[in-house]
């Protein structure tokens, strides 16, 4: 038997249980009303997804290639000007600035020449005193030979006087003994001197060439003292532009040492390094060139280029010329080109702007090979994947395409295109694909 007191907390328990499932059924009985009463929302259709965009009508064409490349314009010749003779510097042109232009022939400078106009008088009148003495061995020689025969003719005669004498003493007993003798003295001294001319004269042709040498070194020794007279006075080679001087009045100066440099503007020449990827495929060389024995780079064709200086707004452009093929850098794996421009055509294109000239850096355009038969798009409209987007039955659709070359703001396509089709050029990220087009 349980207490009362015992029985009490589990009544209080029950209690509890009964009223939550009271109250659990009816919210159960409530929500199921609601959901009876509910009505159903109205069913809305959603439109397919579209998107406006502008075509290019693909075509094939044939594009002339344009390759750019950058380069500093210099001038083709520099020179540095240095004294030949050594000396001090009297006078030195009134423009020696610079940035002058010196024309060609006109005195830069000269050096005291008095010095060398005493050498060039003493080598100058060394080479008369050999000429002089050359002209009298001459006419010595001669005179010799004459006087040669005429002792060949007294020997002679010396001879038959002789053979004469001794015949008529041996055989006639006619004259003496001292006679005879003395008729051979004669003979003995007249065949003397004829031997010591005969020698004389046969050494005058060997001492007349050694005085045509001595003239001959002496001549040139007239004429290097004259050469450095003529170095005391350092004259323009060309029309030149003064790049660096040194020189000043007074200023002792010797051989070698450099104290101006000249620059000739009339031709100015470009070195332009180029991919030598784009240089293997698009530069246009010359098949007919002559270099079939030497294992360097054929010519090219002098094609004209477009120079452009790259803090030029101005659409103009200066016209080059394509010359030749520089070297070939195995480090960064360019080919350097060269690009003459004529001074004529480097001048000011816009009246009161400035010419073409050295230090500047220019873009060039260098005309290369025809691409044949390539689709022309805006190069935005081919992806990093070599995809493009094109509108077929008015839904995009996306194809693989292969890129010929990439040339400014252009892509050129060699496949995957065909005649007709339809080329997305809107910019576009990540369509779907298939997704229904209105084309403007």
């Amino acid at each position: 038997m349980y207490s009362e007191n015992e029985s009490k907390p589990k009544n209080r328990i029950l209690f509890r249980v009964i009223m939550v499932s009271a109250i659990i059924f009816a919210g159960i009985v409530i929500a199921g009303g609601f959901v009876a009463i509910r009505k159903p929302p109205p069913q809305m259709a959603i439109p397919e997804p579209t998107l406006q965009v502008e075509v290019l009508d693909a075509k094939p064409e044939n594009v002339p290639v344009v390759i750019t490349g950058y380069g500093e314009a210099k001038a083709l010749n520099i020179v540095s000007i240095a004294p030949e003779v050594s000396g001090r510097v009297v006078q030195v042109h009134p423009r020696l600035e610079a940035g002058e232009v010196i024309e060609k022939g006109e005195v830069i400078f000269r050096i005291d020449p008095r010095d060398y106009e005493a050498a060039h008088i003493e080598a100058r009148a060394n080479v008369t005193q050999m000429e002089n003495s050359l002209k009298r061995m001459k006419r010595q020689y001669e005179i010799d030979r004459e006087r040669l025969k005429t002792i060949q003719r007294t020997c002679e005669l010396s001879k038959q006087q002789y053979e004469r004498v001794k015949k008529l003493f041996e055989e006639d007993k006619v004259g003496t003994q001292s006679g005879v003798d003395q008729a051979e003295q004669t003979l003995n001294n007249a065949a003397d001197q004829q031997e010591q001319m005969a020698k004389a004269v046969e050494l005058y042709p060997l001492q007349i060439k050694e005085n045509e040498s001595s003239l001959l070194s002496a001549k040139s020794r007239m004429e290097t003292a004259e050469i450095r007279l003529e170095r005391c006075t350092v004259k323009a080679p060309f029309n030149g532009r003064i790049k660096s001087v040194s020189i000043e009045e007074g200023q002792y100066v010797s051989p070698g040492m450099s104290v101006i440099t000249l620059a000739d503007d009339s031709v100015l020449e470009m070195q332009i390094p180029l991919d030598s990827r784009d240089a293997n495929n698009w530069l246009p060389f010359d098949d007919n060139s002559d270099n079939t024995s030497n294992a360097w780079v054929r010519g090219l064709k002098k094609v004209e280029c477009k120079v452009r200086w790259t803090e030029s707004t101005s659409a103009e452009y200066w016209k080059g010329t394509l010359d030749r093929v520089v070297k070939f850098d195995e480090q960064t794996r360019t080919v350097t080109v060269a690009i003459r421009i004529e001074g004529a055509e480097a001048l000011s294109i816009d009246h009161g702007s400035l010419p073409l000239i050295e230090g500047m850096f220019c873009s060039v355009e260098i005309p290369g090979k025809i691409l044949e038969d390539v689709y022309r798009v805006p190069r935005w409209a081919v992806s990093f994947e070599n995809t493009v987007y094109v509108a077929i039955d008015s839904k995009l659709k996306t194809i693989p395409v292969e890129v010929a070359r990439s040339q400014g703001e252009e892509a050129f396509v060699s496949e995957g295109l065909k005649p007709g089709d339809r080329v997305i050029t809107t910019r576009l990220i990540d369509p779907m694909e298939n997704t229904k087009l209105i084309i403007l």
